[in-house]
């Protein structure tokens, strides 16, 4: 047999062993009922105060306090930002990263909790939002910092390194390519494993989710500006109309998806926004459109951007236009988000890790999705480290069976009546992200 494949045998042999063993999953559980009065404390009042990508400085002081508490050697404002790092050596083994999301959104609170956002403060822009943890942030910070004191409590049960990281900008797309472009992986033990755990809106709470491979979506951001020659409403042949241009360009991109993309790679072109023009009478000089463009593979993304261009180009020549005046396509790199791909091996190893500690009927296979994460990228480097970023279930689960017997959707993500039930979603999520840990750094 292939040393390495031994190895893999031997380590899953070891963790299921140590899965298995009612004992430690008694004293996990005991550990997260004796520590819950804190962490939901701890919860409401990181959902009272959310800040924005790159102005978490409250956020990460509190989860700094705490992975210090947890006995970590803790590295605050890494990447040049408000990035934590806690590190918690506990001899030979591999190194596991766990990392947690910080920042939260502009968007108006409306759950009417009793612990609400309130917050309103001024963006990188100057000007003043509403702020809210709209997508669960603070559900990951808890179950982040829960994971931290659990593990600490049963040392004796593990061997290897924690990697704890507070990732700050996940939202803007940010937080994960600066804390690796300052040297997250060279300044820090380099992780063999990166885990990560995401709240869903759409699973009941007490329950976890799984998928192999691709999970999450590359994300672009593309702006156009489609340019013409205005005039005069009423002699339309004077002029070169941009916003007639920028309507065939909108239909003419719905073709990339429908006739240029294979029907089994899937891609996503949306126009998001449309902006042109001051008055009913006036042909204006321009038209801008703001789109958002959604894929897996990344040829599939590549030859999406490259026809946008093309359509624009093309679309251009049609009206008659002269160079100089066709479509200025941008292309935000610093928006851009890649794919999670969860590495099939490692899932596999952690959803047997999860139906030990928490139940078959617990565990969910779910779908990948057009919604983007920039964990992906901390398993996108040269160092290739296996990633997995899997789901805990937040939602009532009456919610869940009457939004199934009756169609009515239940409140998303970024939704300003999204409203985690957090003591069953905290519970499962330490739970999970605890017997994760523990099934790669089991003790051989």
């Amino acid at each position: 047999m292939h040393p390495r494949l031994l190895l893999v045998l031997c380590s899953t042999v070891a963790g299921c062993a140590l899965a298995a063993d009612p004992s430690l999953r008694g004293t996990v559980a005991q550990k997260v009922a004796a520590d819950y009065p804190a962490l939901g404390s701890l919860y409401q009042d990181l959902h009272a105060h959310p800040e924005l990508s790159l102005m978490e400085e409250r956020t990460a002081g509190i989860v700094a306090k705490e992975l210090r508490a947890a006995g970590c050697e803790v590295t605050e404002k890494f990447g040049g930002g408000f990035g934590v790092v806690g590190v918690l050596k506990n001899g030979p083994g591999p190194t596991i990263l766990i990392r947690a999301d910080l920042d939260g959104l502009p968007v108006q609170e409306e759950t009417g909790l009793p612990y609400a956002s309130k917050v309103r403060t001024k963006n990188l822009a100057g000007q003043e939002v509403p702020t809210m943890h709209a997508c669960g942030h603070d559900i990951h910070m808890t179950c982040f910092i829960g994971a931290a004191r659990a593990l600490a409590a049963v040392r004796e049960r593990w061997s290897g390194t924690l990697l704890f990281v507070g990732q700050p900008a996940e939202e803007t797309g940010v937080g994960a390519r600066t804390m690796l472009a300052a040297g997250l992986y060279r300044q820090f033990p380099r992780p063999d494993f990166a885990i990560a755990l995401h709240d869903s809106a759409t699973l009941p709470a007490g329950t976890v989710g799984t998928i192999e491979g691709f999970a999450m979506a590359n994300v672009d951001s593309v702006d156009i500006t489609v340019r013409g020659i205005g005039g005069h409403g009423a002699y339309p042949h004077t002029t070169k109309d941009p916003v007639v241009l920028a309507a065939r360009i909108v239909v003419a991109l719905q073709t990339i998806a429908s006739r240029e993309n294979r029907p089994v790679d899937p891609v996503v072109v949306t126009v998001g926004s449309i902006h042109g023009g001051t008055k009913h009478n006036i042909i204006p000089d321009e038209v801008k459109l703001q789109l958002t463009v959604r894929s897996y593979a990344d040829e599939v993304r590549t030859r999406t951007l490259e026809a946008i261009r093309r359509i624009c180009r093309g679309e251009a020549i049609a009206a008659g236009l002269p160079e100089d005046r066709f479509p200025v396509v941008t292309i935000s790199e610093s928006e851009y988000t890649p794919a999670t791909y969860n590495d099939p091996a490692l899932t596999r190893r952690l959803r047997g890790a999860f139906t030990a500690w928490l139940g078959a009927d617990n565990l969910r296979t779910i779908d990948a999705e057009m919604g983007g994460e920039d964990f992906g990228r901390f398993g996108r480097t040269v160092e290739k480290v296996p990633v997995c970023l899997f789901r805990v279930g937040a939602v009532d689960p009456a919610a869940v069976a009457a939004s199934a017997r009756t169609g009515a959707p239940l409140p998303s993500l970024h939704s300003s009546k999204f409203a985690p039930v957090p003591e069953p979603t905290i519970k499962t999520g330490i739970t999970a992200m605890t017997a994760a840990a523990l099934e790669l750094l089991a003790r051989k």
